[in-house]
């Protein structure tokens, strides 16, 4: 199977030191979760970090055609070098890089060269606010465009640089700076090919707050939540099926003949607007229809 960004839908991270960890990647917990970080970094208290070391050789072990997709989130270009040499490292789906900036770009990919992994680069630092370094690292991303599954950014290392933080029912969206800051990320990157990932929801408990950015971030062109509670799993995948509307137009839009039309009272071009009906079709296969009201 080819995959896309679009597999991905919710993306659980979880810290290497979970005790349930087997479990999640064997699919006795969370049947329906489509893909995994194991975090051996934000998430990860340094005392368990040469415990989660010793244990996951044998959680990479136990990866199957059954396991969701599944990254290691190595926590720098030192541990990714460790992480590549451990035995069954080929069973897994590949790596979220964390921290990724100019200063250990070229670095990364050399580690990651002419290995058969899918990457994640994670922008967490300051190239989120300076657009020409941004479009630097676009650059060297673009030259690894064939490994590149996804482009995140560090939305709680934003708010960090700029002494911020939201209440559960604020969008991340609903500010001036951090709107700017990834409005410029989401064109910088989506404009070239690449998907762009949606932030955390750090209220766990706020099922609410979560449809809520959830909604937005497909508003906003973002797929494939950043999840870190099991309960958030059913309601993305349901959040990613697509209406019966959006599916029937972009169905019309891929299949007609004209390279232009009268679709509901609204102009339809075939090619400009085919990009999106393939994604709202490949959305469609993965995540399934709406059902008509």
């Amino acid at each position: 199977m080819s995959i896309s960004h679009f597999h991905l839908g919710g993306t659980l991270f979880v810290p290497a030191s979970h005790k349930y960890l087997d479990a999640i990647v064997n699919k006795k917990k969370y049947f329906t979760l489509k893909s995994l970080v194991i975090d051996f970094e934000d998430g990860l208290e340094e005392e368990d970090f040469l415990e989660a070391m010793q244990n996951i050789e044998a959680i990479l072990k136990n990866i199957s055609s059954s396991s969701p997709l599944i990254f290691l989130r190595a926590r720098d270009t030192d541990h990714l070098k460790a992480l590549l040499k451990l035995k069954d490292i080929s069973n897994l789906t590949g790596f979220v890089l964390a921290k990724f900036s100019l200063l250990n770009a070229d670095e990364y990919f050399s580690f990651l060269k002419d290995k058969d992994f899918l990457i994640m680069p994670s922008i967490e630092g300051e190239e989120l606010f300076n657009s020409q370094e941004l479009n630097k690292l676009k650059e060297k991303i673009v030259t690894n465009k064939h490994t590149i599954l996804l482009v995140r950014f560090g939305l709680e290392d934003m708010l960090r640089q700029l002494s911020m933080r939201r209440s559960c029912d604020e969008s991340i969206f609903d500010f001036s700076a951090t709107s700017s800051v990834i409005g410029n990320f989401i064109a910088t990157f989506k404009s070239v090919g690449f998907g762009v990932s949606g932030g955390v929801y750090p209220c766990f408990k706020n099922e609410e707050g979560f449809i809520r950015d959830a909604k937005r971030d497909l508003k906003e062109g973002l797929f494939s939540k950043t999840i870190i509670h099991p309960s958030q799993i059913e309601i993305i995948n349901e959040l990613y099926k697509v209406t019966q509307l959006a599916f029937e137009e972009a169905k019309e839009i891929e299949e007609s003949s004209l390279k232009v039309f009268n679709q509901n009272e609204k102009m339809a071009e075939t090619l400009t607007m085919s990009a999106y009906s393939k994604e709202i079709l490949l959305r469609a296969k993965i995540y399934g229809v709406l059902p008509s009201n």
